[in-house]
């Protein structure tokens, strides 16, 4: 799986034809709940392949049918995934799917619909956070305010490192979310035109959220 990356080398635009073909799927509207839920399903296995692209692995002896030898494996317990609640969990799970034995971190965080700031209702992480890799998922990075508040909470654990993966961002998310922390990687299927007033992003997919758990 080829990565396109965008002029600042900290921002990955995964544009494999499989992605990218998914995610035109979701954007439309008359997709169902649960056809736009199997595809992020699907596209966040896709996704992970890139952003595990450098995992650590380690040489194990196994006997296959005709000798022993040495061979790579990963080792999942030393990578956290870390939800943002609600809408990361659709991410979440497809990702786990690749990497079962990853451990999981929930970050329970609402927009304020006036000041479009994030404000925090549930933290939940794995003990040990600082020996491990933290990868932080959810479908949008819009404003940019909620992937901050979260990556200022783990942080605060010491991990060994941070990325942030999404399906969708705009100019505006990604400047807020690198001026805060210009030391985590973000990977995204997409980069939309703009944030609209509403701070939903343009063309966009709609509420994540929502879409996935068949709300308004």
């Amino acid at each position: 799986m080829n990565a396109e990356t965008s002029k600042d080398p900290m921002v990955h635009v995964i544009d494999h034809p499989l992605v990218q073909h998914k995610l035109t799927l979701m954007r439309q509207k008359d997709a169902s709940t649960n056809s736009f839920r199997t595809l992020l399903n699907e596209l966040a296995m896709l996704m992970a392949y890139e952003v595990t692209r450098d995992m650590p692995t380690h040489q194990v002896e196994i006997e296959t049918p005709l000798e022993t030898m040495m061979a790579p494996m990963i080792d999942g317990k030393k990578l956290v995934l870390v939800s943002i609640l609600r809408a990361g969990t659709g991410i979440l799970d497809g990702m786990l799917t690749v990497v079962p034995g990853a451990r999981v971190g929930h970050i329970g965080l609402y927009r304020d619909p006036k000041t479009l700031q994030a404000v925090e209702y549930y933290f939940k992480m794995p003990k040990d956070t600082q020996e491990r890799d933290v990868i932080v998922v959810d479908p949008m990075l819009a404003t940019g305010n909620s992937a901050v508040a979260a990556i200022e909470r783990v942080k605060a654990l010491k991990p060994k490192s941070i990325k942030f993966v999404c399906l969708l961002t705009c100019p505006e998310g990604i400047a807020t979310l690198r001026q805060a922390h210009p030391d985590v990687t973000i990977y995204t299927a997409a980069v939309d035109r703009q944030l609209n007033d509403h701070g939903y992003i343009l063309p966009g997919l709609g509420d994540a959220g929502d879409r996935i758990f068949g709300t308004q």
